[in-house]
């Protein structure tokens, strides 16, 4: 048999294994990873992982990237400055619920989740990743009630984290958006209150 006729292994596709990591550390999250995992996931041997990637954390942050500009929640078209604060906020938060619950196997916020890693280079860039959507949030309750903007802020990005824990643990997305929903209430008395204030 020469070299024509012996069968070649197609290149290696480093975005389709990029896509193959993303949903291995979204499923698992970044510690329950192993290179082991990842390289049987991808089909390849550790060196041509590193050669590839770099470093497991390095592999970690492309994914969150790629996670996060693929799925990152609307947020010009929810926070629109003209909307009331309280039935914006509420939109993302169901918003954020429907898409937490959306995927069996793809539960949560790979991004919000990977910030509860062990490993502190990858928490530190979830958080990092993370900041842009958190910064966005900010300003937009801060331009409606800007005495009370860290207040709101915290308690719309504590609401997201949780939803998206319960998301991870199984909770099913009717659930979820009801507590969205719910936590949008809270949310109408507070800026009713302060309207009055």
């Amino acid at each position: 048999m020469d070299a024509q006729q012996r069968k070649r292994k197609p290149p290696f596709d480093r975005e389709e294994g990029l896509a193959k990591a993303q949903a291995l550390f979204h499923a698992r999250g970044y510690d329950a990873v192993s290179i082991a995992d990842l390289t049987q996931e991808l089909g390849i041997n550790p060196p041509s992982l590193y050669a590839a990637y770099g470093s497991k954390a390095e592999l970690f942050e492309r994914a969150m990237q790629r996670h996060a500009a693929m799925n990152a929640l609307p947020l010009a078209k929810i926070l629109v400055p003209s909307r009331p604060p309280d039935e914006a906020l509420t939109a993302l938060l169901v918003a954020a619920a429907r898409q937490y619950g959306a995927d069996e196997r793809l539960r949560g916020c790979m991004v919000t989740e990977g910030m509860r890693a062990d490993d502190k280079a990858a928490r530190e860039m979830a958080h990092a990743i993370g900041q842009a959507g958190a910064d966005a949030i900010h300003a937009y309750v801060a331009a409606k009630a800007p005495k009370r903007a860290r207040q709101i802020t915290d308690y719309v990005l504590v609401t997201m984290r949780g939803l998206s824990s319960f998301a991870c643990l199984g909770m099913t997305q009717a659930r979820l958006v009801a507590v969205a929903r719910l936590a949008g209430r809270a949310l109408e008395s507070e800026f009713t209150a302060g309207s009055r204030g």
